[in-house]
């Protein structure tokens, strides 16, 4: 070959004056290569250096083989963990460093699907979810780079979470909030971002001025990589114009600083123990208000999509089948009294959604 292939470098052993060859490639294994370019020994060597995943930062102090080892190669990994969006490659990676650190040292290949069971049985339900996620793909990437023959997450299945999950904010309760926090203040324009427009915490906490424009809010979600543009509901609009602050974010600490997540639902907590509100009041809660409201208007799943980011309906469908089930039985309830007044000339109650009594 006249010309030596990507990342293989060439020099003449002093002793033998034999020319030498070997692949090296940055944040990759150095590998020595037999032969001469174009044999099929000298070929085979190279195509495996090139599949090699890339070393992972720490790896060399990791064994082989190791849960350690397999899960830095993994977080290293730009065809696997690094083409997740930047809000899953954070949760994964704490799960997978606690993973690391309890159980590192145990011999990658041979774990049991019974030891991944027993470890999610030990978390709640919704944690225990996301780590079963973290657990498959980094199964996953094992077999594909041959650390285990075999998957040992693929066939685990979680039972079904009972229940909504977080509380959804009634009408009461954010009228509750209001009335203790006035327009103008840090802890009404929290309540107002999250509940007009229906974004995550991890969202919310990064909105500021320069996302707005020409009345429409543009923001890209952290967890997902879902880029929107937003209509600011005219409410919003008059509570930020209410609120001083020339900060990056429209949520700043009392030093002028962007939240991360943990202050801010500590901070958000505060506020709602100041109003009376009971503790299942939770920022994500405002999303899940938002949402319902656009249901009961009458927004269609993929409406109610455009606003909440979701890649699939099957959550959203829960608000539409809600508010559906509602509006059912409202207009089932005045389609019979409207028949009985035809029938008897008797006036409908004035509220026919309060059922009558018998």
């Amino acid at each position: 070959m006249s010309r030596l292939l990507r990342y293989v470098q060439a020099w003449v052993d002093r002793r033998t004056g034999r020319p030498r060859y070997r692949f090296r490639r940055r944040g990759f294994p150095k590998v020595k290569l037999p032969g001469v370019p174009g044999s099929a020994e000298f070929m085979a060597a190279y195509q495996m250096a090139m599949a090699t995943a890339a070393t992972a930062i720490g790896i060399k102090r990791n064994a082989p083989g190791s849960v350690a080892y397999v899960v830095a190669a993994y977080l290293d990994s730009q065809s696997h963990f690094g083409r997740l969006a930047p809000g899953t490659r954070a949760i994964r990676r704490a799960i997978l460093e606690r993973f690391r650190e309890a159980h590192g040292d145990l011999p990658f290949a041979i774990m049991p699907p019974k030891f991944i069971v027993w470890l999610l049985d030990q978390k709640r339900p919704h944690v225990a979810r996301n780590w079963l996620k973290a657990l498959r793909a980094l199964c996953r990437f094992a077999v594909a780079l041959d650390f285990r023959a075999d998957d040992p997450a693929r066939d685990i299945k979680l039972a079904p979470i009972k229940g909504d999950g977080f509380h959804t904010w009634t009408d009461d309760e954010i009228a509750q909030y209001e009335a203790h926090h006035a327009i103008g203040t840090k802890a009404r324009l929290a309540l107002a971002l999250g509940r007009y427009t229906m974004q995550r915490r991890s969202d919310v906490i990064r909105i500021g001025r320069q996302h707005i424009r020409n009345g429409e809010l543009y923001v890209t979600q952290q967890k997902t990589g879902v880029a929107l543009v937003l209509p600011v509901h005219p409410a919003l609009a008059a509570i930020i114009a209410a609120t001083p602050g020339d900060h990056l974010t429209f949520l700043v600490t009392k030093h002028g600083k962007p939240y991360n997540g943990k202050d801010f639902s500590e901070a958000f907590r505060a506020w709602c123990n100041e109003a009376g509100l009971p503790v299942r009041c939770v920022f994500h809660g405002l999303r899940k208000a938002g949402l319902t409201w656009g249901a009961d208007q009458g927004w269609s799943t993929h409406e109610l999509a455009a606003w909440s980011g979701h890649k699939t309906l099957a959550e959203i469908q829960r608000y539409t089948k809600a508010a559906d089930q509602r509006r059912a039985a409202r207009a089932a309830l005045k389609r019979t009294l409207d028949q009985n007044e035809s029938a008897t000339g008797s006036v409908p109650r004035s509220n026919p959604s309060v059922p009558l009594r018998s």
